[in-house]
């Protein structure tokens, strides 16, 4: 399939999928490429703290097809949006030097006030011009921060909103929604095996403080923050099983 054959997909065989270039979203990206015959991506720069994922996404994007081989006829154009304004709004310990640490709203204050919101409105935007209707997105509220915008009543009241709000039928897939980190990781590996476990733990980043340096058992990151230790502890579990 040629690039311009893939822009001829009907809407609803198509998805768009919401790529930080994470573990969670390049299974997510997985996912997509597994149930629909169109797939594009979109990042979003926000002035987060770990801007080095705006380049590992790329490179992530760019070995995709070496490793999964539906990617070759199904992964189309991805898009990024600079959404550094909204980041200087909703300020955090993720958009600015600052300990990560719980707040008094008992979440600890790595949240970002309506970032997932955000991303889709302007996903949802994207996807009118393409043609797309689905919203791939990597949310999950089983092994997560507490972040309210990751909650499933969260994406189906948004899902709502952007159907009356934009008058297309689009549906919001969480695939990862009820999933631990370890069965992530067993996705992952059911889906595309040695070599896309291999592609996540050496090119995906989702460490907040943007860590490289240092390579463990479950892939780069400063080992500490709360991202690391779910994947860690999700890879440890997955492993053990």
């Amino acid at each position: 399939m040629t690039p311009s054959d893939l822009e001829t997909v009907p809407a609803e065989c198509s998805a768009l999928v919401l790529f930080s270039g994470g573990q969670d979203s390049t299974a997510c990206l997985a996912w997509a490429l597994t149930h629909f015959e169109r797939v594009e991506t979109i990042g979003f720069d926000y002035g987060q703290r770990h801007a080095i994922e705006m380049t590992t996404r790329a490179r992530v994007l760019e070995r995709f097809p070496e490793v999964f081989e539906l990617a070759r006829t199904r992964l189309g154009d991805d898009h990024v949006v600079d959404l550094k304004g909204f980041g200087r709004v909703a300020e955090s310990s993720l958009t600015r030097e600052q300990e990560i640490r719980m707040g008094e709203r008992g979440l600890p204050n790595s949240f970002v006030p309506g970032r997932n919101l955000v991303f889709f409105v302007y996903a949802a935007a994207v996807a009118d011009r393409r043609g797309i209707d689905h919203l791939v997105g990597g949310m999950c509220e089983t092994d997560f921060s507490g972040y309210p915008d990751c909650r499933k009543d969260t994406l189906e009241a948004m899902q709502t909103v952007l159907n009356l709000g934009i008058e297309r039928p689009y549906r919001i897939d969480a695939p990862l929604m009820f999933l631990t980190k370890a069965e992530t990781w067993a996705l992952t590996h059911q889906l595309g095996g040695d070599a896309l476990v291999d592609l996540v733990l050496e090119d995906t980043h989702t460490c907040y403080m943007g860590e490289r340096g240092q390579r463990h058992e479950w892939g780069y990151g400063c080992g500490t923050c709360p991202a690391c230790e779910l994947r860690a502890r999700g890879f440890e579990q997955w492993r053990n099983r």
